[in-house]
């Protein structure tokens, strides 16, 4: 296993972890079988890559690997530059950058800072079921508050709602956004594609909560999965119990592939539905993302029922109810090229 040299990204050269690491395996019902790797981090405030379209430059990731155990999991490929394997490793092997918090206050509290946005989830979610043992969140919320730095939060943990008070402590002194993923609400897709994740009703029980005190909760519907979750029915399904959730907003996003992901995906998809594998590959035929013309019939269509149920789309650069700070609080975030005519997709880093 690789530490030294070691970036947040196949681009970054720069040493991320010590070699002071701690592996310890937990043998309780919660983690049996998961291995935490416990790490001293050199950064925790990262730069996102500059050929992504996130309408942000900044993000704080906790954790390497997830046991949500997503079978497409665009992170899955990470796990590879530790020469960990991205497929059940991904889902097992979890590295926890034990002194986050305190690498967040002292790299937010630098001269250098400028009070930017600072995005979180997007990654791998820091609500998975590790947070329940590491409690990292809390302390990097508090350092975000204490310092008026904006910020949002991605992810499929209810246990964001451990941290209500925080979120609301910060959102009366910076701009807070709070997403939630739920990409359908079929109990039966659910339980085989995103075994380690809370219920999609729970995650909707957990937009409600947020939205109740005053913590404006989007709903990223992501993802759409070609052939097995993109039927009108379960697009309305999904859309109609998003609305009934009281979230602010929808925004699709389509399933896409890469390397790592891509050869995960499929192997699960030989298995439990070998008819599609075909179909798959010349949908992604050219690359990681679906074609075009299908990424628009599918914003398309959920705009459109997200309107019958009188709520809307995420404007651009809002894909994350990201909110231009305040003046003195670090720059307008970049707008994502959407536009209302024919709204793009998010591209995750």
């Amino acid at each position: 296993m690789r530490w030294d040299h070691l970036g947040d990204s196949d681009r970054a050269p720069a040493a991320l972890f010590g070699a002071d690491v701690v592996s310890r395996t937990v043998d309780t019902p919660e983690f049996r079988g998961i291995t935490f790797h416990e790490v001293r981090a050199r950064s925790a405030v990262n730069r996102v890559p500059g050929a992504s379209r996130m309408p942000f430059e900044w993000t704080v990731n906790p954790y390497r690997g997830c046991s949500h155990a997503c079978v497409y999991c665009f992170a899955r490929r990470t796990h590879g530059y530790l020469d960990l394997d991205t497929g059940t490793g991904f889902d097992t092997q979890i590295v926890v950058k034990v002194n986050a918090p305190e690498l967040v206050r002292r790299e937010i509290s630098g001269p250098r800072w400028r009070g930017e946005h600072i995005a979180m989830g997007t990654n791998v979610d820091c609500y998975q079921r590790a947070e329940g043992r590491y409690q990292l969140m809390p302390g990097i919320l508090t350092a975000l508050r204490d310092h008026a730095n904006p910020f949002s939060i991605l992810t499929k943990g209810t246990l964001v709602l451990r941290d209500l008070d925080l979120l609301r402590q910060a959102a009366q002194v910076t701009e807070v956004g709070v997403s939630m993923s739920v990409g359908f609400v079929d109990q039966e897709l659910w339980r085989t594609v995103e075994p380690g994740t809370p219920a999609p009703q729970r995650r909707l029980e957990a937009v409600r909560t947020l939205t109740d005190h005053g913590i404006a909760c989007g709903v990223l519907m992501a993802p759409v999965i070609p052939f097995l979750g993109d039927s009108p029915e379960q697009l309305r399904a999904t859309v109609r119990e998003i609305a009934r959730a009281g979230a602010v907003s929808v925004t699709p996003l389509v399933l896409h592939l890469r390397p790592g992901a891509r050869e995960w995906y499929l192997q699960w998809l030989g298995r439990h539905h070998p008819h599609l594998v075909e179909r798959y590959e010349r949908m992604y035929a050219q690359g990681a993302y679906a074609p075009r013309w299908y990424q628009r019939q599918i914003t398309r269509q959920v705009h459109e029922l997200a309107a019958e149920y009188g709520m809307g789309p995420a404007r651009a650069g809002e894909a994350r109810r990201i909110t231009a700070p305040r003046a003195g609080h670090g720059r307008a975030a970049r707008d994502s090229g959407a536009t209302a005519q024919e709204p793009e997709q998010l591209t995750l880093l």
